[in-house]
């Protein structure tokens, strides 16, 4: 059978891949107490062990009892009205829910910012690392992304002269992640307003993916791109999601914040590729704005930045050092270097001698990957404290 061309473009998800080759450990007698063997501790996926707050949850069962037929295809009214509230009560910010579309995941969501936004012949500026989905979001809808170099000094984010530098004929835009995965490092607010200032002289077009926002530990850096000055947040297409700060990873729901030119545009594809996002899934989410559900995602929050506060400086002393301390989501990305040549391989040799999990950098991009591990701290942490302790017997 033939295949389409542009898949020659697109990489497998070797997150996933490892993931599997840990599964398949853990199913055998190195994890098998009875045998002698310890449990896989999993570090690599970026998923919060905390699950739905109880009120989505209790939600779940009285909707299930009634009907759930399609919504628009921009999502019931009542949840883009509670998103606008809550922009309004988290940051400040008045958001119309008229630019508010909600989608089947963030995912979704940025596939059709993408189909929407760019073409072939077009390319898309992006830092290098960032997550390996985003870029072929871009190239699924036939544009071309054009990974830039970073590193810690930038905190692993493009910089202004960085996108000036870069900019051809040919650049359509830029797409960045602030919190970013797998960094978990934002971008300065006066940074990303040079940015999207330069990006709106070329008259090109700046999308954020802010779905880890909401977990971020640090007030200079947790301020959404929506609130950029001199109306540049106006230009702004945020992409958020349900999975992260809500816990809602399964249920597949997330949100674009448009300008409005844009709002036509993307219900015309929402409508024809996915009619609506799901109707239980968007009714059980009203629940995560309830007060005692937002003290409970905050409760969360904090627990999230215990974590990092124990991990990162334990990487340090482990000499697998994390070159720039996450201010927000959950995720510390190290330099593996003193140890090993190739992260892939020293993350496959982890899963047989440590039974722990990490994700090598290989999924992220282009500029030394083999260099670089990400872990995620969304575990426990009596897992991150075991984690360390085998780590430390194994690297000694």
């Amino acid at each position: 059978m033939r295949l389409a061309a542009r898949l020659d473009r697109i990489e497998p998800f070797y997150v996933m891949e490892l993931a599997k080759a840990a599964a398949q450990l853990a199913a055998g007698p190195l994890c098998d107490p009875a045998r002698g063997g310890r449990r896989m501790i999993r570090l690599n996926i970026g998923e919060p062990d905390f699950g739905a707050a109880p009120a989505v949850r209790d939600a779940v069962a009285r909707i299930a009892q009634g009907d759930t037929p399609y919504t628009d295809a921009l999502g019931l009214p009542a949840l883009r009205d509670a998103i606008s509230r809550w922009y309004g009560q988290r940051f400040g910010l008045a958001i119309a829910p008229e630019r508010i579309a909600i989608t089947a995941g963030a995912s979704a969501g940025l596939q059709l910012a993408c189909l929407a936004l760019f073409e072939r012949g077009d390319e898309v500026l992006m830092p290098d690392p960032c997550y390996p989905c985003n870029r072929h979001f871009v190239t699924a809808a036939d544009a071309t992304p054009r990974l830039l170099p970073t590193g810690a000094a930038e905190r692993f984010q493009l910089g202004a002269q960085q996108v000036r530098d870069a900019w051809t004929s040919a650049t359509r835009g830029v797409l960045l992640a602030s919190p970013s995965n797998p960094t978990g490092t934002s971008i300065a607010p006066e940074v990303l307003a040079d940015i999207a200032g330069f990006v709106r002289e070329r008259g090109g077009v700046t999308v954020v993916d802010e779905i880890y926002l909401p977990l971020s530990y640090e007030d200079h850096f947790g301020r959404s791109a929506l609130g950029l000055p001199d109306g540049l947040g106006d230009d702004i297409v945020s992409v958020n999601s349900f999975s992260k700060y809500f816990g809602m990873t399964g249920w597949r729901l997330g949100w674009l914040v448009l300008p409005p030119a844009l709002v036509p545009a993307i219900e015309r594809l929402a409508q024809n590729l996915y009619i609506c996002p799901s109707t239980l899934a968007q009714k059980a989410a009203l629940a995560c704005f309830e007060p005692a559900s937002i003290a409970e995602f905050e409760r969360r929050r904090a627990v999230l930045r215990e974590r990092r506060d124990y991990i990162v400086p334990a990487l340090n002393a482990l000499g697998l050092t994390v070159p720039v301390a996450p201010d927000g989501a959950f995720y510390a990305w190290m330099d593996v270097s003193r140890f090993h040549a190739d992260s892939w391989a020293f993350a496959h040799e982890l899963l047989q001698s440590a039974q722990v999990a990490l994700t090598p950098g290989r999924d992220f991009g282009l500029a030394d990957p083999q260099r670089w591990m990400r872990l995620s701290f969304a575990s426990s942490l009596e897992d991150l404290q075991e984690a360390v302790a085998r780590l430390r017997e194994v690297l000694a």
